[in-house]
Order: C-alpha cells, then sequence, then structure tokens
C-alpha cells in the first residue's frame, strides 16, 4: 500500500515537472531570440525595460498596435514599456521627428494612431513638415506649437541618438522588441506571429525579473 501511495504521488507530480521543465526551455537564445552582444543601458536599472521598435510606414507595425496596446494594459508595474522609432532612411527619420515631437508636446496619445492611419490608410507619407502639420493641427495641436517642438534641439536630438542607437539594438526589421537592453524579439521562421512575438518577450521579463530580484536580495 505504501508503495501504490508513493507510485501514485509520483504520477501526479511528473506533469508538472515536465511542465515547469518545459517552461523554463520554451523559448531558445538563437531561436526564438537573439542576445545582444553588448547590453544597452536602460533608463530606470530597477524596472525590466520593453521597448517597441516600430516605424510608421510598416504595415506589420500598423496591424501590431492593437496588440501592444492591449498587451500593455496588462504590464505590472515593475515593466518600463516605451516606443522606439526606427530608422535607416530620411523618410524614417522625418518619421521618429514626428514621435519626438509628439512626445515632446504631451500628444503621442492623440497622434500616435492617427498617424499610422494617414500612412497606412489614406496613403499620405508625411514626408513634410507642412503636411505632418496639418495633422496635428487637425487634432488640436496649434501649428506654432507644432513647428517649435519639431525643430527644436530636443527633438532633433532624440532622433539622432535613436539613429545612433539602431545599431547598439542591432534592429534590421520592424515591428522588433528590446527587453532590458539584452535581447532582440523579432518575427521569423520559429516566431511565426506577432502574438507568439509578445509571448517570447513576456518570458524575457519573468526572466529578467528574477534576475533583479535576485540580485536585490
Amino acid at each position: 500500500m505504501k508503495k501504490l501511495i508513493q507510485l501514485v504521488v509520483l504520477l501526479t507530480l511528473m506533469p508538472l515537472a515536465f511542465s515547469s521543465y518545459a517552461q523554463i526551455d520554451r523559448y531558445i537564445a538563437g531561436t526564438h531570440y537573439t542576445e545582444l552582444p553588448n547590453a544597452v543601458n536602460t533608463r530606470d536599472s530597477s524596472k525590466v525595460e520593453v521597448i517597441e521598435a516600430f516605424w510608421y510606414g510598416c504595415s506589420h507595425c500598423f496591424r501590431f498596435e492593437p496588440l501592444v496596446l492591449a498587451w500593455e494594459q496588462g504590464l505590472a508595474d515593475d515593466v518600463d514599456f516605451n516606443r522606439f522609432p526606427a530608422m535607416w532612411n530620411p523618410l524614417m527619420k522625418i518619421h521618429g521627428q514626428i514621435y519626438y515631437a509628439a512626445e515632446a508636446l504631451d500628444a503621442v496619445e492623440t497622434i500616435h494612431q492617427h498617424v499610422y492611419d494617414a500612412i497606412n490608410l489614406q496613403g499620405n507619407r508625411m514626408h513634410n513638415e507642412e503636411v505632418i502639420g496639418d495633422l496635428f493641427a487637425e487634432y488640436g495641436i496649434s501649428r506654432d506649437d507644432f513647428v517649435a517642438a519639431f525643430n527644436s534641439f530636443s527633438v532633433r536630438s532624440k532622433v539622432n541618438q535613436a539613429e545612433s542607437r539602431m545599431q547598439d539594438y542591432q534592429i534590421r526589421s520592424t515591428p522588433n522588441m528590446i527587453v532590458n537592453g539584452k535581447y532582440l524579439v523579432a518575427t521569423g521562421e520559429n516566431v511565426p506571429t506577432q502574438q507568439e512575438m509578445l509571448n517570447v518577450v513576456d518570458f524575457l521579463v519573468e526572466k529578467e525579473r528574477a534576475s533583479l530580484q535576485s540580485s536585490g536580495d
């Protein structure tokens, strides 16, 4: 009877053990995500940083946006999420300037989706200051305020800094996610969907959270 009870307990625990083991190895460096060769400093070392590298002109990013917004709503307080406009050509730099100008005007929530819509649904390339200013004005931001922000030293500095960080993050496509300045996540053969990409991000957030907690003990 004693041996029978031990066997029952063992059979009960085995699925849990295999489940935990599978969870640990569910995503693998070099297969599901890339370890950056040199860690990039985060803006708040007390939290796990997650960055979305995006481009307003990217149809994949446009489709990813609703998923990101829903995912962002469930983030814990110890996760620091922010967006990063990718840029490897002049038009992308202008679009990055749009984002940082909106940020400077505290208008990202107001403008962000409308820029996506203008480019991806309406065919507006948003390629110069005049047409960009028209969009900002349409949603309640005066042209004077827009022009001042768009051409400000701080916004141009952020654009230049973002451009230089492209290599640090090793961004070659969009959308990409960077977790805690250490890991790059993108869709591909082993991460076939955007939802799966977010699942990998969640896995890496837990990994980094555990590391932060152990270092704080």
